[in-house]
């Protein structure tokens, strides 16, 4: 069965029309079974899903599927012949052509199916200089991303890793996992897999060696109040050095006067001193070039403490756009970020971290101001709590407050933890919403019915507190969501105020299992 064998791509792939069922196969195939057909990314099977022509024909054929494709299926038909031989040729006696034909498309076909998936695989251009994708070994790369050197050639790195939180003990821990000492907010990255015992600072811990401190946040907060210290003293000198220059009346300090204040004096001098003509000139002169001494020396003073100003914005809860005196931010800018417990520099055009505590070896600064090495810049961002909101640590790093629980990890309460209990409106339907509360209550005036609840979400359980008026002998039936043990619905205690208790867990939107507890004394 020779067929020509073209030089094409035994690939083809259709984004479907809707209801269409037949899809040209542009390639040549020798059996029905060398064609793989894929809708979107479920391998079809032959005969159940689709029929075959055109094999061992030049030009190839089609398929046409049992069922017709939804609009925008991706259908991809592909040649996979089996890689055996199937001709055995005599050593004497007649040589069956048309089977060496056969075996050569056959060859021919296979070698173009590996030319397709070679295109199909990450490789270096015709053109790119040579280099190494071999991998490193298994030991080197456990644990690790895949990267490249400055050569191009593949390595292995180091990942900056997962934050699991606040550090507690007996957690099991991971190499790289990142955590938070609550008892100085520091941040650390785990050394060496194990479980935590023990209590904080991690740095008197016994497993201290076993982690390796990223983030030193009690040095930050030292700085910030050093740095708040040192605002106060430089507003405190401004102002002395502004009353030296300017203050006219009464002592600066320690019985002495300002310039200016003496600059007057020697005026007033210089105007008693009338009748001494070369006197009172040169009192005159003293005292007009003490008056211009004292004028510079404040305006170079006030022109300090602007310029002082200007560079050191104070204490803020968000980076501001502009500066003190509602000019333009400089370059070099600080102010303290309240909200984030740390000192921030303008760069010319962004806000950035003053400082970060760490390895010298494993950061570095970008002329612009920003953190160089991309691990440790990653982790001081993903840790930013004016980006944890948005961010993410391998997975979605939900927004983090001290005092608030988070939904999506496991937590350690140490104080007791209780939901308010909600008062249901006793009518002859009695509906609970169970997004008010876990727990509700309820005094029965009469034969009630308690109907399927609203707003139900799996997962929750609490009680209902069910009470009987003063007359007693009030009946409760209940809606179809409510599940008893063995099919049958309970009876309530009858005696007038008497005390019943439902417990409840919900297990779906329609379904709620329930217990009743009779007669609570």
């Amino acid at each position: 069965m020779a067929i020509l064998i073209n030089d094409t791509t035994p690939r083809v792939q259709y984004t479907a029309t809707s209801g269409q069922t037949v899809f040209t196969v542009s390639f040549e195939f020798f059996e029905n079974a060398d064609l793989k057909v894929y809708k979107n990314s479920t391998l079809l099977t032959l005969t159940t899903h689709y029929t075959v022509t055109g094999a061992g024909v030049t030009g190839g054929g089609s398929i046409t599927l049992v069922t017709g494709a939804t609009a925008g299926d991706v259908l991809t038909i592909t040649r996979d012949i089996a890689v055996k031989r199937v001709t055995d040729f005599p050593t004497s006696g007649p040589f069956n052509v048309e089977a060496l034909n056969t075996d050569l498309d056959r060859l021919t076909a296979m070698m173009q199916e590996r030319e397709n998936g070679l295109t199909r695989v990450v490789q270096l251009s015709e053109t790119d200089t040579a280099a190494s994708l071999q991998l490193p070994t298994t030991a080197t790369r456990a644990n690790k991303v895949l990267g490249f050197d400055s050569t191009g050639n593949a390595i292995s790195m180091q990942e900056i890793g997962t934050y699991r939180g606040n550090w507690a003990a007996s957690t099991a821990y991971l190499v790289r996992d990142l955590i938070k000492d609550t008892s100085n907010s520091n941040i650390y990255i785990c050394l060496v897999a194990h479980t935590s015992s023990g209590s904080q600072p991690i740095s008197s811990n016994a497993d201290s060696a076993k982690w390796a401190l990223i983030v030193d946040a009690s040095a930050a907060a030292t700085s910030a109040s050093n740095a708040a210290t040192s605002e106060n003293n430089a507003a405190a000198s401004a102002i002395l050095a502004n009353d030296w220059a300017t203050k006219t009346s009464g002592p600066v300090a320690g019985g002495e006067y300002s310039a200016k204040y003496h600059a007057n004096a020697a005026s007033t001098s210089a105007s008693n001193a009338s009748t001494s003509a070369s006197n009172a000139a040169t009192s005159a002169s003293n005292a007009s070039a003490a008056q211009t001494a004292a004028e510079s020396a404040r305006d170079a003073t006030l022109a300090a403490y602007d310029s002082f100003d200007d560079r050191y914005l104070g204490t803020k809860t968000s980076d501001p756009t502009l500066d003190n005196d509602g000019n333009a931010l400089v370059a070099g800018a600080l102010y303290f970020n309240s909200s984030l417990g740390y000192m921030k520099v303008y760069t010319g055009s962004v806000w950035v971290a003053a400082y970060v505590t760490g390895s010298a070896s494993a950061i570095g600064f970008t002329p612009a101001g920003n953190i160089a090495s991309s691990n440790v810049q990653a982790a001081i961002e993903e840790l930013d709590t004016e980006k944890l909101a948005t961010s993410a640590i391998g997975t979605t790093v939900q927004a983090y407050d001290a005092n608030t629980a988070k939904t999506n990890v496991n937590q350690s309460f140490s104080k007791a933890q209780r939901g308010t209990i909600s008062a249901l409106t006793d009518g002859a339907t009695i509906t609970p919403d169970f997004s008010l509360a876990n727990n509700y209550s309820v005094t029965l005036g009469g034969n009630r019915t308690l109907a399927n609840p609203t707003n139900l979400t799996a997962g929750q359980s609490g009680a209902i507190v069910i009470t009987q008026d003063g007359t007693g002998s009030r009946t409760l039936a209940y809606g179809s969501y409510w599940k008893f043990p063995g099919g049958t619905a309970p009876t309530l205690t009858t005696t007038a105020s008497a005390v019943d208790v439902l417990v409840y867990y919900v297990e779906s939107a329609t379904r709620i299992t329930a217990r009743l507890l009779s007669d609570v004394k």
